[in-house]
């Protein structure tokens, strides 16, 4: 398995004395096995990482239970995880900025850099983006990968590993900050108090913004939203009928006009809530991809302005998050709930609580 996890010739064989390295495989729909996973001699520009610390996102778990995220298919088996930091091993000739023994954090995603959206600075769109547990690109669930050493971070020494993984799924709130201009002067709505919905508003929290309120359909969820800082929570249904009551709920919470909404759900009933309680002039950013297709009042929003904005992933956001974090600005510790082992049986557990929901947030394996 090469650079990236592509699959490829000329994997490193182990030699004497070293242990093997083993990584965690998706091999079927609810099926992960720990199994040996071969790794190539990192080239002149990377690094060879010990994984520490490595979170479960939703689209690991949607990979589990149906070998499928959005488009992306799981043909084969792959390793999965990309939300991760560790320890550098080993460095190629050509890294200057890193040394054996350095605390970094993953960006992990590989781009070619050639294409016109790279040469842009619009990377996260690049057509050939290899990123970790994408298939079929493999993952980085395993005891060390091999990345190239520009996507490797040095941790500030008061970040801890966790935190440093943590930034993975930081970054989509800081991109869609960025992409939705968040200020001191931007009074933000959240559609969802998932772990997206809630990094997103730390992430808000920590541009400026005054005043954000976060919604959801779980007791639980919105008590944690508003013991990290929310200013207002607002308790909704499924029903799509109720989104103009819920919308005149929203503004009462709110105390003000909502200038920007994240969506970080993705469903027809939490967009039409965005797009109907958003100011006009403002902007609905769509962060959740919970419907590859919706039915919305987009007619009533343009007669608005109000604008409709996409993210995707994240660009150049991990040396943003790793400042946030240093200087207390975010502080994503309460938001890992539950912590796991490197072993068949923690491993199994571990997808379950992240699958089941209820308490658990963020779920992290310390390898």
């Amino acid at each position: 398995m090469g650079k990236g996890g592509m699959s490829q010739g000329g994997a490193e064989e182990v030699r004497d004395g070293e242990e093997e390295n083993m990584a965690v495989w998706l091999v079927g729909i609810n099926s992960l096995k720990i199994q040996p996973f071969k790794l190539p001699s990192p080239g002149p520009h990377d690094v060879r990482v010990r994984m520490k610390a490595v979170g479960i996102c939703g689209s690991d778990v949607h990979y589990l239970k149906t070998m499928r995220c959005a488009d992306f298919i799981v043909k084969e088996p792959m390793v999965i995880g990309h939300e991760c930091a560790g320890i550098i091993e080993e460095v190629g000739s050509e890294v200057k900025t890193l040394l054996p023994g350095d605390r970094v954090a993953l960006e992990p995603g590989i781009s070619c850099w050639r294409c016109n959206l790279c040469k842009e600075g619009r990377y996260n769109l690049c057509p050939e983006m290899k990123f970790f547990a994408t298939p079929p690109v493999h993952g980085s669930l395993a005891n060390q990968v091999v990345h190239p050493a520009d996507l490797c971070f040095k941790l500030p020494d008061n970040v801890s590993l966790e935190e440093g993984a943590m930034c993975e799924p930081l970054s989509v709130g800081v991109h869609a900050c960025r992409r939705a201009n968040v200020g001191p002067e931007t009074n933000v709505l959240v559609m969802g108090a998932g772990p997206i919905g809630l990094v997103t508003m730390l992430a808000a929290r920590a541009f400026g913004a005054p005043r954000i309120v976060i919604v959801d359909v779980d007791d639980h969820r919105l008590s944690v939203a508003k013991e990290l800082g929310a200013d207002g929570i607002a308790k909704v249904s499924t029903n799509i009928q109720d989104v103009a009551e819920e919308v005149v709920q929203i503004h009462k919470a709110m105390g003000a006009r909502v200038d920007v909404s994240f969506d970080c759900a993705g469903f027809d009933k939490t967009m039409s809530t965005a797009l109907s309680a958003t100011c006009p002039g403002g902007k609905v950013c769509l962060v959740g991809m919970g419907h590859s297709e919706m039915t919305v009042p987009l007619t009533p929003a343009a007669a608005r302005e109000v604008d409709v904005i996409g993210i995707f992933r994240y660009k150049n956001t991990w040396p943003l998050c790793l400042e946030f974090i240093r200087s207390g600005k975010i502080d994503v510790k309460p938001l890992i709930t539950h912590r796991f082992g490197f072993s068949q049986k923690e491993v199994e557990e571990a997808f379950e609580t992240s699958a089941r929901g209820g308490n658990a947030i963020k779920v992290m394996f310390n390898l």
